[in-house]
């Protein structure tokens, strides 16, 4: 439950703190004091819109805090989001810069503010007067008759939704081959087309390299023996001519005649004779080489003419030969699923019909369950509609499916279906007995729809309970012994749920567990709205200016005296 919030310069509140307790807790306050602002906060830590207008004049940002009790669950959640928990309590925040910036927090951590609706999405549901007309959108009722059904539905829903995607994914597929069949013909023949080429020049991994190298020395064949022959020359010479070979010899024997005398003079005349042994291996590979060198035109026209057809590979397919080489493994296997299209159109095609047949029997049973849970349903916010002064109404929470030519096969005919299924809800109501039933939009006045609002809540939160409920004068419309009736439902509902309500009614007020009432003050300049929990004899003086407009009307004073003492009576027999 939420146990404390905290809002600074919000709208027309610089800052004020709500501590809220178990039980039902009534915010009320004159018109424009800043009730439904403060609504708007819980709205902006559940993750709601930021509206930077929101921001009071003057103020750099708005901030929301709000300190929630968790369970173990919920407290996983906070701690993946990076959060902390402190005390089974998390401390969640928004902040909106002026200039429209928004940021979130769960437990100190900072997270995207989509993390802030998926946390309090169990925790707190807020129902404010537009709901009452969301209550007549058909997908809104499927969705009140699933929450109502619980586990069952939510079981049978996963399922069917699996294969229904499932499904979906199979006909986009099938579609796509069989839509774009020419396409795909002229991409299998460009891939053959190359395919072709690569195989007939059938490149091998780094034959460019090489032969780059192979077409630079045929190239080049009498310059590099020309150069060998010269080197060779010099290294040992064959004409007496003095060369390196003679030059070191000369130098080793000049040492070698006086080493006797100096053991230095000796280890050098040894190094020359290293030396010597080393030129004359050179000269040798030198002369080796020189005389294994041909000019052979033959095999460098084939070096060129082959690496030109490696050129060209490279030129249409990839970079390199590497590359070439695996562009043709991943077109041989593209082409091979192209070549296959035909089995693919028939194996596609009997996926399709099994899903189709799997998704029937799936549908069917998420609709049986649904059939039960909606006569439930119908009977039990029925019976509340008594306890809410309608005691004539009834309401009719029927399903039924919509007949499709390319809908799934359900007994003897094709129904239309989509990703919640086969079944569409209506809610309809018969406003007095031997009425005919007609759609809530038809048959219901405001009053009457905001009652059977709170009686689906009532009964819905008896099967998916919600840590807290918030209700934003969904009693408008009401009055007199309606809403007495209206206050005391929600005094039953808060016995388990910590329930929230900003109401106009003293009537509901006069239920409360903790009433808090929101003022707007002013010095001429500047408007302030702040909030206060109101001890008895502040209840009494708020209820008797909600009934009268006067707070010292001592017949107003009587009157409020009397609603908290029958309110009293009532929670006490129940």
């Amino acid at each position: 439950m939420i146990e404390e919030l905290r809002v600074s310069s919000l709208g027309i509140i610089a800052e004020t703190t709500l501590e809220l307790g178990p039980g039902l807790n009534v915010i009320t306050g004159e018109t424009g004091a800043g009730k439904t602002m403060l609504v708007s906060a819980l709205g902006l830590l559940m993750g709601g819109r930021a509206d930077p207008g929101a921001v009071r004049v003057g103020a750099r940002a708005a901030r929301v805090d709000g300190l929630l009790g968790v369970d173990g669950e919920v407290a996983d959640s906070v701690e993946a989001l990076g959060g902390q928990v402190e005390d089974a309590t998390v401390l969640l925040a928004r902040q909106i810069a002026a200039e429209g910036r928004s940021r979130a927090f769960v437990g100190g951590a900072a997270v995207p503010a989509g993390s802030l609706a998926s946390l309090t999405e169990h925790l707190i549901a807020v129902h404010g007067q537009a709901d009452q007309h969301r209550l007549l959108r058909p997908d809104v009722q499927l969705a009140v008759v699933d929450r109502f059904t619980g586990p069952a539905a939510a079981t049978a829903l996963e399922a069917y939704g699996q294969t229904f995607t499932r499904l979906r994914s199979v006909e986009a597929e099938l579609r796509d081959v069989v839509t774009h069949a020419r396409e795909r013909a002229r991409e299998a023949d460009l891939l053959r087309h190359g395919l072709a080429e690569v195989a007939a020049v059938n490149p091998q991994p780094g034959e460019a390299e090489s032969l780059a190298s192979e077409e630079s020395r045929l190239g080049f064949a009498d310059t590099l023996r020309a150069a060998a022959e010269q080197s060779h020359e010099a290294l040992s010479s064959h004409d007496g001519e003095f060369d390196a070979l003679s030059a070191v010899a000369a130098a080793r024997a000049a040492l070698q005649s006086v080493r006797e005398h100096d053991a230095e003079v000796g280890s050098l005349a040894d190094r020359l004779g290293e030396i010597s042994y080393l030129l004359s291996d050179v000269a040798a590979d030198v002369a080796s080489y020189s005389s294994a060198i041909e000019t052979d035109p033959a095999r460098l026209a084939a070096v060129s003419q082959r690496r030109a057809a490696l050129t060209t590979l490279t030129r249409k397919y990839a970079d390199t030969i590497e590359g070439v080489i695996a562009w043709a493994q991943e077109a041989a296997a593209r082409l091979h699923t192209l070549d296959t299209d035909d089995e693919r159109v028939d194996e596609l095609t009997a996926q399709r019909v099994e899903l189709r047949r799997l998704l029937a029997e799936q549908a069917s049973a998420l609709s049986q369950v649904r059939r039960v849970a909606a006569a439930e349903l119908s009977a039990r916010v029925t019976q509340e509609l008594v306890a809410l002064s309608m005691p004539q109404a009834r309401v009719r929470v029927s399903v039924r499916q919509r007949l499709d030519d390319a809908g799934l096969e359900i007994g003897d005919d094709r129904v239309g279906f989509g990703p919640s299924g086969i079944d569409i809800i209506d809610f309809e109501m018969s406003a007095n007995s031997g009425s005919e039933f007609r759609p809530l939009g038809k048959g219901a006045s405001g009053g009457e729809l905001s009652r059977i609002m709170l009686a689906v809540e009532v009964v819905v939160a008896a099967t998916s309970p919600v840590p807290t409920m918030v209700f934003d004068e969904v009693d408008a419309g009401v009055g007199g012994k309606a809403a007495v009736e209206v206050g005391r439902r929600l005094a039953v509902l808060a016995g388990t749920t910590q329930v929230l309500v900003v109401t106009h009614l003293p009537q509901v007020a006069a239920y409360a567990d903790r009433h808090l009432v929101v003022r707007k003050e002013s010095d001429g300049s500047v408007t302030t709205s702040g909030v206060s929990v109101l001890d008895e004899a502040g209840r009494v003086t708020e209820l008797s200016r909600m009934l009268a407009g006067l707070e010292k009307s001592e017949t107003a004073l009587a009157h409020a005296r009397e609603l908290l003492a029958h309110a009293r009576a009532t929670k006490a027999a129940v």
